[in-house]
């Protein structure tokens, strides 16, 4: 029997983790999470984490591995969720990955390649790069990666091209992504109708004001968040920090967080839609498990 990852993708608030579970039920799978902000231990409310209860006893695999002083990692993540998904796999399970972050979704379904890095080269990189300015410091890198030379147009990245190639002996060029599974996967996009998200996310919003973000917010700066470059910037964590500091009402910071949900959530509805392998269903459809059932069925034996 062939067992398909499934993914369910979509912007924030469109009922990915719901799915996810519905599916799990169905499909006899455990869900794996790819929301880079879910990692983070403590960070509940603002995440729209699903509680234990509601998890339904389904099995959830990456959430809470991270303090919020620690800084997420793709290359890291990526190792760790295809052990995972292998061993859904050789339990007889279906893996089914969960999750608005569209890199880490990558990560888990693509052939993605991180490219090495080495800080002492890099470090080494950036005092050249200050002394020889960046003309000729782009020519040195076009005589071993032309591509990259011509692509790149900031001095960050034409330094990380050429700490790459000194490290790897390949172009930058040759690290970029291509949309080719590493497995059989099935992803499953969850459509929306834009004005309907745009009132639900305020509302949701809201909601998180009402349970206790405020309070969440203030129990994770006692334990660091504010030195946690990843966390301390998440959308809503870093506007109530600043309620904390007295730089914001928590009025403003509501609507701050409304407004930066929104610009997300197109965000991620562009890096989805970008992606043709992606199977769109309606959000609100009737019978929606049914359907991403059928979907899943079409590219599986699954009974």
């Amino acid at each position: 029997m062939t067992l398909p990852v499934v993914a369910v993708v979509g912007p924030t608030g469109s009922g990915k983790s719901e799915l996810g579970i519905a599916l799990a039920h169905r499909l006899g799978g455990e869900v794996v999470n790819a929301d880079a902000l879910q990692f983070y231990r403590g960070m509940d409310i603002g995440t729209a984490k699903l509680s234990v209860e509601e998890r339904q006893g389904v099995e959830h695999h990456l959430l809470d591995i991270l303090d919020v002083t620690e800084e997420a990692s793709v290359a890291a993540y990526q190792a760790e969720v295809r052990r995972i998904i292998d061993g859904i796999r050789d339990r007889g399970r279906v893996p089914i990955v969960v999750g608005g972050s569209g890199l880490y979704v990558r990560a888990a379904l693509d052939r993605l390649e991180f490219p090495p890095t080495d800080p002492a080269v890099r470090a080494r990189l950036e005092s050249e790069l200050s002394a020889e300015g960046s003309a000729t410091f782009r020519e040195r890198l076009r005589a071993v990666d032309p591509a990259s030379a011509e692509r790149i147009d900031d001095d960050r990245r034409l330094i990380r091209a050429r700490e790459v190639y000194e490290i790897s002996g390949r172009p930058f060029s040759a690290f970029m992504p291509r949309r080719e599974y590493q497995r059989a996967t099935v992803q499953i996009g969850l459509a929306v109708d834009r004005e309907i998200l745009r009132e639900r996310l305020a509302e949701r919003v809201h909601a998180m004001v009402r349970d206790g973000l405020g309070a969440e917010v203030e129990r994770l700066a006692a334990v660091g968040i504010r030195d946690g470059r990843t966390a301390s910037r998440a959308l809503g964590y870093g506007q109530f920090l600043q309620v904390l500091d007295g730089s914001l009402t928590e009025a403003e910071a509501v609507e701050e967080t409304i407004a930066a949900t929104r610009r997300f959530a197109k965000r991620q509805l562009t890096w989805f839609r970008g992606d043709p392998r992606v199977a769109w269903t309606d959000w609100r459809a009737p019978g929606l498990t049914e359907r991403a059932v059928e979907l899943v069925r079409r590219h599986g034996d699954i009974s």
